[in-house]
């Protein structure tokens, strides 16, 4: 019985042992340590990759926005929303709902539209999509053909957060950019070449352009024009 209790105490002991040793090398040691290396080397992505404008933070490179007007009616939920066409435009966001589980928290949701190819609310939103990115970026100058509207310009990435754009959709933009704000096409033009990235190691993935970056960066530029 003795000998019963004294080893159960010693497993009991040992097992309390390894608790604390787990907890201070998992639960302390190793966090700091991964915090520290990731702020000594990756300060920037290990923070959010957090984007700065006029000394304060409007956002992170890793997660699209949105930019649009403010609506008519703030009251009425229904209401569509419109965007700001003074900016370059994100991909469409169908996918996402709207945070109706706990409002007390204003959540970024993230997901796709769930839809097949063929799913006749999908295709609407398709073909309503081309119509309205072609009348939004026709301008005096310059008119948008349906064959020139590429699919990222139509289409929901798979998270619905999707930061960037592809190349062709940014060119599709330039025009009605620069007519908005007063700025050369070719002015802007330079700034979506600026903002191109290529792809990964030269071989994956495709080039792409991050939007919140370039309209920051247009944001400045045209601040500079209207500059007495």
């Amino acid at each position: 019985m003795n000998t019963s209790v004294r080893n159960s105490g010693r497993l009991i002991a040992a097992a309390l042992r390894a608790l604390l040793v787990l907890t201070v090398v998992c639960g302390l040691l190793y966090p700091l340590a991964v915090t520290g290396v990731a702020q000594g080397l990756f300060p920037g992505k290990a923070n959010g990759s957090e984007i700065e404008a006029d000394g304060k933070v409007v956002g992170s490179s890793l997660i699209g926005q949105s930019y649009l007007l403010p609506k008519m009616n703030p009251d009425d939920p229904d209401e569509a929303p419109r965007p700001d066409l003074k900016w370059f435009q994100p991909r469409p966001s169908n996918g996402l709902g709207s945070n109706s589980v706990n409002t007390q928290y204003s959540l970024i949701l993230s997901g796709a539209t769930n839809r097949a190819g063929n799913n006749t609310e999908l295709i609407q939103w398709v073909k309503d999509a081309k119509a309205a990115v072609v009348k939004d970026n026709s301008t005096a100058g310059h008119r948008v053909k349906p064959s020139d509207v590429p699919a990222d310009a139509v289409t929901s990435s798979g998270s619905g957060l999707d930061p960037h754009i592809s190349p062709a959709y940014a060119e599709l933009q330039i025009h009605r950019v620069a007519e908005r704000n007063e700025l050369p096409v070719e002015r802007v033009r330079g700034l979506v070449k600026d903002h191109t990235s290529g792809r990964i190691l030269g071989f994956i993935g495709e080039p792409r352009v991050n939007v919140l970056e370039l309209n920051v960066t247009l944001k400045k530029l045209a601040g500079e024009t209207t500059r007495p």
